[in-house]
């Protein structure tokens, strides 16, 4: 009996230390579905909100330099209603997508998602932000021709391309059903509405179902499509979020419920939803998407950037903060050209406010490198150097290495810089009589915004823009 009742012991111990573990386990589970149990509380915690979206001429893109687009506002303005900072992943394989979701490594798909019932059972939606239609795109028939589809039933015969996973890919299998089937389906998984109309006006493929507000848009801009079959009814269109993500989803309808209803949100509908002002990015020299241009100086980002082993990218992203990539614009203090070097300085690397923008990238990139060298012995970081230079170039480095000194006398790390080093750079007027501060005054809050938002810039940059 003793040794029965010890067995049981045994047991109920092992059994108790399971249920511990699993409820204090490093990523917890739901009971039901095995997602990760990542809500709101987490993500305030962490001070940041992760998101997947698609990147296109509508949603997400770069525009002379600057990362615009519908969702991408309307997550921004999200990210500051919540009071944490937005991390943004650039997707446009819907199935990869929904998978990251699943994994929690983001904690919302924020496209212009069709809410199905096959989605319902697998995420929950926010409310709805839009709706859209799934429309064909074709082209114009020349010499007053008719339509080769002039009604749905048409397609039986026909290839047609969709993106894969998406409404219009569902709609258009509902509709191979309903007439017999014929119609032969292709599902591409990096093809968004904006691609694959493109791919009808330039002659590759002759037919697309897409969403109609993109289309609309498109139709405008390309001369030869059509977009007036439709196929199948009006959907509405949201966010969507995990399962047991249930206090996010309420935090974010409550945003949306009166957010929705306001001019600002208005004003960005109608900013990337004009056909006018759509027209007027389109055909600028710098819309990314169609140009595969940042600005006019990438071909000099891209060849001087190897003399300091950075990503052209960033040395874009610093050229676009300091001049907004103008060659010829001088500042009140005196800084002149397109990297915005001082006139003392520029004389230093051999350049004036003369040269052309070959030169002063190249004079501009000497002196980051000059001001890399002299972190070198330090033992910093790569990725942290770079924040170093960048706060450097703004601020000089004498107010920077006051700020290293400062975080070795009171504790903090003075080779990391978020909460570090970039502390004692905001607050360095506090500091001013210290006895390790060598090179005066310096408003701090200009240098942390200078470095953040560069850094920021550039991650966009990577999202979208290739190496």
């Amino acid at each position: 009996m003793g040794r029965i009742f010890h067995l049981l012991t045994k047991r109920v111990i092992f059994l108790a230390s399971l249920l511990l573990f699993s409820c204090l386990g490093g990523e917890r589970k739901t009971e039901s579905n095995d997602e990760p149990l990542r809500d709101l509380a987490a993500i305030m915690a962490d001070g940041k909100l992760v998101a997947v979206t698609d990147f296109n001429a509508t949603s997400y893109f770069i525009y002379k330099g600057e990362p615009m687009g519908y969702q991408y506002d309307m997550l921004r303005d999200l990210a500051t209603f919540l009071g944490v900072k937005l991390e943004l992943i650039a997707e446009n394989d819907i199935e990869k997508s929904f998978e990251l979701l699943k994994k929690g490594e983001v904690d919302i798909i924020a496209n212009s998602l069709a809410i199905t019932a096959q989605r319902k059972n697998e995420v929950d939606f926010t409310i709805p932000h839009g709706e859209t239609s799934q429309v064909l795109v074709q082209r114009v028939p020349r010499d007053g021709q008719p339509l080769s589809v002039e009604k749905p039933l048409q397609l039986a015969g026909k290839v047609v391309y969709v993106q894969r996973s998406s409404a219009a890919a569902q709609r258009l299998k509902n509709l191979s059903d309903e007439i017999g089937g014929g119609i032969t389906i292709v599902e591409l998984p990096n093809h968004d509405s904006d691609k694959l109309i493109e791919l009808v006006a330039t002659g590759e493929v002759d037919f697309v179902v897409c969403d109609e507000s993109v289309a609309r848009v498109k139709a405008a801009y390309y001369k030869n499509i059509n977009i007036d079959i439709p196929i199948g009814f009006p959907q509405h269109t949201a966010w969507a979020v995990r399962k047991s993500s249930p206090d996010l989803l309420k935090r974010i309808n409550t945003w949306l419920e009166g957010y929705l209803k306001t001019a600002h949100y208005k004003n960005i509908e109608n900013k990337y939803f004009s056909e006018e002002r759509f027209n007027r990015r389109a055909n600028n020299d710098y819309f990314y998407m169609y140009t595969g241009r940042v600005s006019q100086w990438d071909e000099y980002f891209k060849r001087y950037s190897q003399n300091i082993d950075w990503d052209w990218r960033l040395l874009a992203s610093l050229v676009y903060q300091e001049s907004r990539f103008r060659h010829d614009v001088t500042s009140h203090r005196g800084a002149s050209g397109l990297m915005q070097m001082m006139p003392q300085t520029a004389e230093y690397f051999g350049v004036d406010s003369t040269v052309s923008p070959n030169k002063q990238i190249e004079a501009g990139v000497k002196y980051l490198k000059w001001i890399d060298e002299r972190f070198e012995g330090y033992n910093i970081p790569r990725e942290e150097r770079i924040k170093f230079v960048l706060a450097s170039y703004n601020a000089g480095i004498g107010h920077v290495i006051d700020a290293r000194n400062l975080a070795i006398k009171y504790g903090r790390d003075p080779n990391v810089w978020e909460n570090n080093v970039e502390y004692f750079i905001r607050n360095k007027s506090e500091y001013i009589n210290d006895t390790v501060v060598k090179y005066g005054r310096l408003k701090g809050a200009e240098t942390y915004r200078y470095v953040k938002e560069i850094i920021e810039r550039y991650e966009h940059y990577k999202n979208i823009v290739g190496e």
